[in-house]
């Protein structure tokens, strides 16, 4: 007869955790353009023409349309003194995936070079694919959980019994990086990917044998 939820009993819980580092291959840059002038009409048409042309530089650049993501429309008043305005803002904001590492420079300067509406508001990486550093990642947590469930087992004098329930928590991902738009272009080094770290810690549970 299949056992119920009832009937299972965990005897210890362990928490193991597991880390792996991994070098990033994907780039994304938050940027975009933004225009303020006198009326909301004129601001608009500032900046979306400003974000007409990014895109057409973008694309030059070789950036493929799928990789480039629309994450900000607005516009609104500035005020002097409320309620007197002083002037409208409109601003576009894109998030551009940098596929291949050795031309995020290029793509950055791209973004620079389109004029005095352009922003650059940060970077982020990320690995294109994360799956052998989290199977490895799991791997280790799992094996933490695992010697420190025997080891308490011994302490309690009990032999150590099955695995009656695994949850987990994934730690890692994109970190956002500043990046200011004046020196973006002359400090490279400020675009180093480094090594990105993936955890897992895994709570498992465990029965004594019987």
């Amino acid at each position: 007869m299949p056992e119920s939820r009832e009937d299972t009993i965990v005897d210890i819980t362990v928490v193991g955790e597991g880390a792996v580092l991994a070098a990033p291959d994907v780039l994304r840059l938050y940027a975009g353009v933004e225009a303020r002038r006198q009326s909301a009409a004129e601001a608009f048409t500032a900046a979306r023409a400003a974000a007409a042309r990014l895109a057409g530089a973008l694309r030059e650049e070789g950036v493929a349309d799928e990789d480039v993501r629309t994450v900000e429309l607005s516009l609104g008043p500035e005020y002097e003194s409320y309620p007197k305005v002083s002037a409208y803002r409109a601003a576009q904001g894109v998030e551009v995936v940098v596929r291949d590492l050795a031309r995020a420079d290029r793509v950055i300067d791209t973004v620079a070079g389109i004029g005095e509406e352009a922003r650059l508001n940060g970077v982020s990486f990320e690995l294109s694919d994360p799956a052998a550093a989290l199977a490895e990642a799991r791997t280790r947590a799992f094996r933490d959980a695992a010697a420190k469930a025997a080891r308490y087992a011994e302490l309690a004098g009990r032999p150590l019994g099955r695995v009656v329930s695994v949850a987990e928590e994934v730690r890692g991902g994109p970190q956002p990086l500043a990046l200011a738009a004046a020196g973006a272009a002359e400090d490279r080094s400020s675009l180093g990917p480094g090594r990105q770290s993936l955890a897992v810690t895994v709570r498992v549970g465990y029965d004594f044998a019987r």
